[in-house]
């Protein structure tokens, strides 16, 4: 079975995708389903139910992503009828196929595309990203978000048998190996010319630290979701994980991580930072 996220795919999945009076993008169950290619409706409910707990279970309100609605559908020969549907904000649809037939492959495609577009959506109208006005803002809240979700990372590796720190960096570069087409870190390291005292995420500009960002939230959710025991298992998935994100970003045109300008250190923008808010003001500032 491929999981390989194609244009195809990816165009069927924004082709049934609406957007309302507010500029808020949702799909309806009654056409997911069928995209889902389930038989028929009555066996797509279950699926919708299990997403509903799992959205509850993760401390979001349900009603903020699932919407009882009336849907117009055609009954044949040009005819339509109102039926009962349900409007689902994209993280409502990306817990509907985690939940759905694994079997499918159209499931585990629409896996890869719900997983890296909410976590890109989320990023997008965080009230704090939405306020920074250039590259160097970018890369220091990001940098943030990735040391934070690092951490998430290790305690969900660490559930699953990444004990010590040999371990640990062993799962890392599996991660890194997927998103960078088989690159371990000393790799990386060496292709953007650090030295060996340097942090590879350091010296990442935004768009790839917010692909490695995907990668470490997607790793730790999976690690939890699937329950994943063994640190064979565990290196598999981050593998598999961080290869998706990569698969994903060629799909939509974009550059390779491996291919990005190495950055300056972020504990220099830091520095420039803290120097520009320490200077004394203009006295046409008083």
């Amino acid at each position: 079975m491929s999981t390989r996220l194609t244009k195809k795919t990816m165009s069927l999945f924004e082709s049934i995708k609406h957007v309302d009076k507010n500029n808020i993008e949702y799909w309806t169950s009654r056409t997911l389903w069928k995209v889902l290619e389930y038989t028929e409706y009555r066996h797509f409910l279950p699926v919708i139910d299990k997403a509903k707990l799992a959205c509850e279970n993760s401390g979001q309100r349900i009603e903020d992503h699932f919407e009882d609605i009336l849907e117009m559908v055609e009954i044949g020969s040009g005819a339509e009828r109102s039926v009962d549907s349900v409007k689902l904000s994209r993280y409502a649809c990306y817990l509907i196929v985690q939940n759905a037939d694994p079997s499918k492959t159209i499931v585990a495609q629409g896996q890869t595309y719900f997983a890296i577009q909410t976590r890109i959506a989320e990023v997008q109208q965080m009230s704090e990203y939405q306020t920074l006005t250039d590259e160097e803002e970018k890369r220091l809240f990001l940098r943030t978000e990735m040391l934070k979700h690092n951490s998430l990372l290790a305690s969900a590796a660490k559930d699953a048998g990444v004990i010590d720190n040999r371990d640990y960096a062993i799962f890392q570069n599996w991660g890194y190996k997927g998103l960078y087409s088989g690159m371990t870190a000393n790799d990386i390291h060496l292709c953007k010319g650090l030295k060996k005292s340097q942090k590879i995420l350091d010296h990442m500009g935004s768009t790839e630290l917010a692909a490695n960002l995907f990668r470490a939230t997607q790793t730790e959710e999976k690690l939890r979701r699937e329950n994943i025991k063994g640190k064979q298992h565990a290196n598999k998935t981050h593998y598999e994980v961080g290869a998706k994100v990569r698969q994903t970003i060629k799909e939509l045109g974009g550059t390779m991580p491996e291919e990005l300008p190495t950055a300056e250190s972020i504990k220099t923008v830091e520095k420039k930072k803290r120097k520009l808010l320490d200077s004394p003001k203009d006295k046409n500032d008083k």
